[in-house]
């Protein structure tokens, strides 16, 4: 998602006479891209802008600037503007005024925006030629107790569909061949009549499209026909993300993720009768507040169950404003860390022995 954003930024800037530098020390105006989903990821960019010395302008836009707000010119006062993720549009002329002002004393922040104008969509820029981002959806209202992103970039909003058509035919005449579809929650889209298997059908259909893939699905939205459509859509990449997060009933009620562990077996089930040798990720979070050893172990043993091909797994982090924020930690950061690597290993080792048998298989 925020790669995507990089592009439009740098479209909209482009479009607006300034220049991409090939190197940040070339650059007059530096601009942070954020991402809060993690306490590691905002303290990389609070060290990344302490690196830069000298006068340059720094820019703090995304998830953090609208987490920080204008509290973010008091962590690093040589910021000298703050942009929210729906007001991205604005950039193009609060860098002019930036540039135009003492660039030492100029502070502008526009964190209020609400809804992202279509347009800046259709800004062109993309960093690959071949492959194409295309956000379907904007934000989330979920609201999983570990999660931010609701509070950063607002509740769930969906493009309309002939828009988000629109777009990728602009990409497929630009010569991309591959696209990736974005959202917090694809299997949640719906514009008028159009669902997101109705999307993926029209999507498939489209002329000079090789291949196409989506991030994320979320379990309490996922169902047989949305894998039908996986399977059936020749375009379409045989793999699915479905982040199940915990193997612990009582921690997925806590995270509010809406599905027990025999609902999200169930559909792995389903998934892998419909889709035959297709590919299945996930996310896990270890650590989570109150986690016992025991609900740990039933989320080692999901693991060695479900045989994911690949898992992205974190550490619990503590977010502002989240719910799970009002809940005490338990863990030392000693245990989650321990947790977190025999998990790791578990699944490096379920990864290896899976490519291994498909190395095997195609000798």
């Amino acid at each position: 998602m925020n790669l995507r954003d990089s592009e439009v930024i740098c479209g909209l800037l482009s479009k607006a006479g300034f220049i991409i530098t090939p190197s940040d020390q070339d650059a007059e105006v530096i601009i942070f891209n954020t991402c809060s989903v993690r306490q590691h990821a905002e303290d990389r960019v609070w060290s990344l802008i302490g690196s830069y010395k000298g006068a340059k302008i720094i820019g703090l836009v995304g998830c953090m600037a609208q987490n920080y707000q204008q509290r973010a010119f008091e962590r690093d006062p040589r910021i000298s503007f703050v942009v929210g993720p729906q007001d991205i549009a604005k950039l193009p002329e609060i860098l002019k005024k930036v540039t135009l002002n003492n660039l030492l004393e100029c502070k502008i922040w526009e964190t209020e925006g609400t809804i992202r104008p279509e347009e800046i969509y259709h800004s062109g820029f993309a960093q690959d030629n071949r492959h194409a981002y295309v956000v379907i959806s904007e934000g989330c209202s979920n609201f999983c107790s570990y999660c931010v992103v609701p509070y950063v970039r607002g509740p769930l909003r969906h493009r309309k569909y002939q828009d988000i058509l629109a777009e990728i035919q602009q990409a497929l005449d630009r010569g991309v061949t591959k696209l990736t579809l974005l959202g917090q929650n694809v299997n949640a889209y719906q514009d008028s009549q159009v669902d997101f298997t109705k999307l993926l059908t029209q999507v498939n259909g489209l002329s000079g499209l090789k291949e196409f893939d989506f991030f994320t699905s979320h379990p309490k939205d996922a169902h047989p026909d949305f894998f039908k459509v996986i399977r059936d859509a020749e375009k379409s990449v045989k793999r699915l993300h479905l982040p199940v997060q915990s193997g612990s009933d009582r921690i997925l009620k806590l995270m509010n993720r809406g599905y027990s562990v025999k609902d999200y077996l169930a559909l792995v089930d389903s998934y892998r009768k419909i889709v035959k040798g297709g590919l299945l990720t996930t996310d896990i979070i270890v650590g989570f507040p109150t986690e016992s050893a025991e609900e740990f172990n039933q989320s080692c043993a999901l693991l060695k169950k479900v045989k994911f091909n690949s898992a992205y797994i974190f550490k619990y982090s503590f977010r502002p404003q989240t719910a799970a924020a009002k809940i005490a930690e338990v863990l030392k950061t000693g245990e989650k860390e321990k947790r977190h690597q025999k998990i790791l290993d578990i699944q490096r080792n379920i990864s290896q022995k899976l490519r291994s048998k498909k190395d095997n298989a195609h000798k």
